[in-house]
């Protein structure tokens, strides 16, 4: 079953441990790395009023790219082949031979897969960096077998994920639904994602 990790409906706001934690982290940061930096130059670092926004621009994208996010629970044969891990799905294929054999198996039997939903246009070079900034990484096997467990689910979350070739360019997997039809598509990357996609990943 799904899990969507939202804020429940009894915490619906930061608490005092959480802030007490983050700042006993920044603190000990700071204590790590005070060799590094010069007393004037701190202390006038410390006036400049727009220190702490920036600092709450970074904590605040971070929070909130991971604030809504679907996780499946999944048991990954990595010892299928490519082939076999999308037929598995049971959907109706669409692929290009050479990606599709050349896909990443990936690594660990018992995984979770990570949904996250942008709700934009992206290309492949900036979804990389949304991957990053969530510390996930695609998992093609992982996530076939999420569709396969679960056929519907495309239906409601469109789902792909990408990786890059030895030459560097993209590939993708992606699984989707049009007019009732179930399908997956494994082929060469190049076109912009819109905005009703889900990516997939595992934790790095």
């Amino acid at each position: 079953m799904a899990e969507t990790m939202t804020p429940s409906a009894e915490s619906k706001t930061t608490t005092a441990g959480q802030i007490d934690k983050a700042v006993a982290n920044y603190r000990a940061l700071l204590e790590k790395h005070s060799k590094e930096f010069g007393s004037e130059a701190v202390q006038l670092v410390l006036g400049q009023p727009e220190l702490a926004d920036e600092q709450l621009v970074v904590f605040r994208r971070r929070v909130e790219a991971i604030s809504n996010i679907i996780v499946r629970r999944v048991h990954v044969n990595r010892g299928q082949t490519p082939k076999q891990a999308i037929d598995a799905t049971g959907r109706v294929q669409y692929v290009n031979n050479d990606v599709l054999n050349a896909m990443p198996r990936g690594e660990g039997e018992d995984k979770e897969v990570f949904f996250f939903k942008l709700g934009r246009w992206i290309n492949d070079d900036d979804l990389a960096k949304e991957y990053e900034l969530r510390g996930l990484v695609p998992d093609p096997y992982a996530q076939a077998q999420v569709n396969t467990d679960d056929p519907s689910f495309a239906e409601e979350h469109p789902n792909g994920c990408h990786w890059q070739d030895t030459e560097g360019k993209w590939n993708y997997a992606a699984f989707n639904c049009w007019r009732g039809g179930r399908f997956v598509s494994v082929s060469r990357g190049g076109d912009d994602w819109d905005g009703s996609w889900w990516f997939g990943g595992v934790r790095k």
